[in-house]
């Protein structure tokens, strides 16, 4: 069975996928998508829901957050998911942590336009009542975002589907792509473009260009944890070892010396990629992690004691107890030549790849760039 009478076909419905699936519908564009699972099951869903401008390196990609922000605001509204815009918050825990802080507001905040505060003293007092007193000092990270990704993806999904009339194939594994022409289990498909969101999948679609890329993955622990008592947490909560993580930080001169006291004091968290992030969800729980392992394949197996270290890390940033809900393993594509890939492999046919841990922070407008270079703004927008 043959079928045409689209313009773009997308494989993958993770938010690289959805996100080329809302920038070329918007242009009037007749679009399908395809996912081998039955919904989608990938990095998408597994993370951290964290949309973070604050942590993205000066550049491109500070560019791609700043819009993806807007681009999340719109669709939290259309499609009547939970956004949490009152940002993050980075805590410094020392005194090297607390001078990497400074010199990030003194000098590059002011000079990349990044939207901060510090908050010491006092105003640190204030916030939630004291319970992070403990601490140094807290970045508050204005334009940084949080939603929960299990339901904003579905609701996404839905939205694209009736709003925009954007075709899903669920359950469907595609074989094989070529110029103009996708082979399916629902069978062969035809339209002007294809595009390849196929996440840390590099073996099934487009394996000899993927290939060159030399590309990895990396496998994440992570918790869903209750708090026994209600914090009431409305921000992301990051410390100061994500500074040694996010290229936002990690290049100032005063990184260097955060990096040696976590190699001199906590040298297990350098050697399983340990920082902490905690995220609220809707329901008055906490999504925690992260580790990094970083292989061709994702082992099956995680290390109880990473877990333990996450909520050692969790309970003194939080200043709480914590019961654990749910424990899962992330994996996203990671270590390729840049933090992302846009491949034109044929006239009709590209891919697009993250290879790090930020798809939900600049996939929207990566994807919109990416659709306007293949397509351009000739036709109308239906609308805006």
């Amino acid at each position: 069975m043959s079928q045409s009478g689209s313009d773009v076909l997308i494989v993958g419905a993770g938010i690289l996928g959805l996100s080329h699936a809302f920038a070329a519908a918007r242009r009037g564009l007749r679009v399908q998508v395809f996912e081998r699972s039955e919904r989608s099951l990938g990095a998408s869903i597994r993370n951290f829901g964290q949309a973070l401008v604050t942590g993205q390196p000066p550049g491109p990609m500070l560019a791609l957050a700043k819009t993806s922000r807007d681009i999340w605001a719109g669709w939290s509204q259309a499609a009547g998911f939970a956004l949490q815009r009152e940002g993050s918050l980075l805590f410094a825990r020392s005194e090297a942590e607390e001078q990497l802080l400074e010199a990030f507001c003194r000098e590059r905040a002011a000079e990349q336009g990044y939207r901060v505060a510090l908050l010491c003293g006092a105003r640190l007092k204030e916030i939630y009542g004291g319970r992070f007193s403990h601490h140094r000092a807290a970045l508050h990270g204005l334009d940084d975002q949080q939603l929960y990704s299990r339901e904003a993806i579905p609701a996404l999904v839905n939205y694209l589907r009736d709003e925009w009339g954007v075709a899903f194939h669920f359950s469907t594994l595609v074989r094989d792509v070529e110029p103009g022409r996708l082979v399916s289990t629902a069978g062969v498909f035809r339209a002007a473009h294809i595009v390849v969101c196929s996440g840390h999948d590099y073996q099934t679609l487009l394996a000899e260009p993927i290939a060159q890329l030399q590309p990895s993955v990396c496998r994440l622990q992570m918790l869903r944890v209750r708090p026994k008592v209600d914090i009431g947490l409305r921000h992301s909560v990051l410390t100061g070892l994500s500074c040694v993580h996010y290229g936002a930080f990690s290049d100032l001169p005063e990184a260097a010396a955060v990096h040696e006291q976590i190699r001199r004091e906590t040298p297990y968290l350098e050697a399983h990629g340990i920082h902490l992030l905690a995220s609220p969800t809707p329901y008055g729980e906490l999504i925690i992690g992260d580790s990094h392992d970083y292989s061709v394949d994702a082992g099956p197996f995680n290390a109880e004691q990473v877990d333990r270290w996450l909520l050692e890390l969790a309970e003194q940033t939080l200043s709480a107890s914590l019961d654990v809900v749910e424990r899962w393993q992330g994996v996203y594509g990671a270590q390729g030549p840049a933090p992302y890939s846009l491949l034109d492999v044929a006239p009709g046919l590209s891919a697009a790849l993250m290879h790090s841990g930020v798809g939900m922070s600049v996939g929207p407008a990566l994807a919109e760039q990416h659709i306007a270079r293949l397509f351009g703004d000739a036709k109308l927008f239906r609308r805006a």
